[in-house]
């Protein structure tokens, strides 16, 4: 008897959520207000992060601005300040050191108070084949793309908890929901970061802290420095991402609680197609999409000098 009422149930809730996809789709989602809120960025300094705290310093946020590179992350500081009388506040933190991470986050709450939106952006890249990446590289990117967000939400999801109010935001990956070659590390760090943010979201709703949200992001390539020299076979079908439209639909995502999005819609299809394919039919869709000569330029990086850092925050 009970499967039945929950199985009934359940499809009670798929098509009232089929049904307001339907009008959102008619009718634009009432956004949030996010004036007054205390919104912190992890790699701010560059990129994605400085486009996201200059749309959210439009609104009225107030800033805390994260990251190694000291001198990006002022420069992305007063940038925001130009849009108005907005409160921003540039800390250096390498997020790679929990205990750092620890440190700032709580000189961030004596000066500027709880954070209330927190957008985990900060990333870092290797982009050399499996038996190529030095260990110390992987290392990095999993302590960076990954373990960052474990230490961010330990300091920061307590006083959203208490409030019932809060938001946290993952910038995964199109690379966090399919394998790409010479992406091992990359890929294998944004799958986490995604399945981390994910539990999350299910462990706030089982403990009724509905007030919560989250919101996971996954873009393809954006045209930018970090992925340099990487093409798209068939710009049609993947084209490579304007990083201004790709912050500004981060922002609507926010402001719309929406919890996935996937850029470009493509990647959709190709996730269904992924999951009901053969092998040698997900090998022969990975080469119709490029999957597998699109990091082809990172070849020969030989020292982690070359590595792009958190400063360049772009994301495939």
């Amino acid at each position: 008897m009970d499967l039945i009422l929950d199985t009934v149930t359940f499809w009670g809730k798929i098509l009232r959520c089929l049904l307001e996809s339907l009008i959102y789709k008619i009718i634009s989602k009432k956004k949030k207000n996010v004036a007054g809120e205390i919104v912190l960025i992890t790699g701010a300094a560059s990129g994605l992060g400085r486009l996201m705290a200059i749309k959210f310093a439009s609104l009225g946020a107030i800033l805390v601005l994260w990251d190694i590179n000291e001198e990006g992350n002022i420069e992305t500081c007063r940038l925001a300040k130009e849009k108005g009388d907005v409160k921003a506040f540039a800390y250096k933190c390498d997020c790679t050191n929990r205990q750092e991470i620890y440190r700032v986050a709580d000189q961030v709450k004596k000066e500027v108070g709880d954070v209330t939106i927190l957008i985990n952006n900060a990333g870092v890249v290797t982009g050399k084949m499996f038996l190529d990446i030095p260990d110390d590289m992987v290392e990095r990117t999993f302590l960076l793309n990954v373990l960052s967000h474990f230490w961010t939400c330990k300091a920061f999801l307590p006083s959203m908890i208490k409030a019932n109010h809060g938001h946290l935001v993952c910038i995964s990956s199109a690379a966090g929901l399919v394998g790409v070659s010479g992406l091992s590390d990359y890929c294998a760090s944004k799958f986490a970061a995604l399945g981390f943010a994910e539990s999350l979201f299910l462990e706030l709703n089982l403990v009724k802290k509905t007030k919560i949200k989250t919101t996971i992001i996954c873009p393809y390539f954006l045209k930018t420095g970090m992925f340099e020299g990487c093409t798209t076979k068939y710009p049609l079908l993947l084209p490579l991402l304007d990083p201004e439209d790709v912050a500004q639909t981060i922002l609507n995502a926010i402001l719309e609680e929406q919890l996935y999005v996937i850029i470009p819609k493509m990647i959709t299809f190709t996730l269904f197609l992924k999951q009901i394919l053969s092998t040698e039919m997900t090998i022969a869709l990975a080469e119709y999409l490029g999957v597998h000569t699109c990091m082809a330029s990172f070849k020969g990086r030989n020292t982690a000098d070359e590595v792009q850092t958190e400063t360049e925050r772009e994301h495939l």
